[in-house]
């Protein structure tokens, strides 16, 4: 199990200025959940898995308004594997067939469950891209310790190549986000997205393949409807 194990930054694009530990993390979690801890945790139907989450036992209960104020302003959102996420690896490492000699990117990548996936399950090469840059921290040390090699990027607009597939998982909380997904199909022939908060989603030529029950780990005790994750599918033309 890694501990305070500094991490490459061969083919990393992100501008970081130091590999990352997780030590560094730990302290970067810190800074946004007061209180908390980190803990390596084994992912379900996940093929072993493992990611560094925050540890739900570390949660306080109760918080300052200081620190909602904080929390809320900069959410970790890399410290937890939301459910869409969850349940985009999960469809991926069911079908290697679909990631063999792939060029991936995963957009929105937080805490990297989705591009670990990719990369396990047979893709060439694998990008996270994050704007957060303890995301891509996150990325770097859950990559790590899971045994694949996987660039990071801070701005899609800097992946100059079009790439074979284009994963996202949990990036259109907002409907206002819909307007990424002609952008996705502009950066790759194919791509897959992984939602459960737009219940209205049409937007051709995206089409759903999929609809599964899976909720984000570890669980925060989310409102059932958001455990309802669909998959939808759009090739570029």
């Amino acid at each position: 199990m890694l501990t305070n194990k500094p991490v490459s930054k061969r083919a990393d694009q992100s501008g970081c200025c130091q590999p990352p530990s997780v030590a560094l993390l730990q302290h970067m979690l810190q800074q946004r959940i007061p209180g908390s801890r980190l803990l390596s945790q084994r992912l379900p139907d996940c093929e072993g898995i493992e990611l560094m989450l925050v540890d739900p036992r570390t949660v306080p209960l109760r918080y300052t308004q200081q620190e909602i104020h904080r929390i809320m302003a900069e959410p970790a959102y890399w410290s937890l594997c939301w459910g869409s996420g969850l349940a985009l690896a999960q469809y991926l490492m069911a079908r290697p067939e679909q990631l063999s000699g792939q060029t991936v990117v995963d957009f929105g990548a937080g805490s990297g469950i989705v591009a670990i996936a990719a990369a396990r399950a047979g893709a060439k090469k694998v990008i996270a891209c994050d704007i957060d840059e303890q995301a891509l921290a996150a990325v770097a040390i859950n990559a790590e310790i899971n045994g694949v090699e996987i660039e990071r990027l801070d701005d899609l607009s800097k992946q100059q190549d079009r790439v074979d597939l284009l994963i996202a998982a949990d990036v259109l909380y907002d409907r206002e986000n819909l307007g990424l997904l002609d952008g996705f199909l502009a950066c790759a022939k194919r791509v897959l997205v992984a939602d459960s908060r737009i219940r209205d989603f049409n937007v051709p030529p995206y089409r759903r393949i999929s609809q599964v029950e899976c909720t984000t780990f570890p669980d925060i005790d989310e409102f059932r409807e958001f455990g309802r994750v669909s998959l939808y599918e759009a090739l570029a033309p």
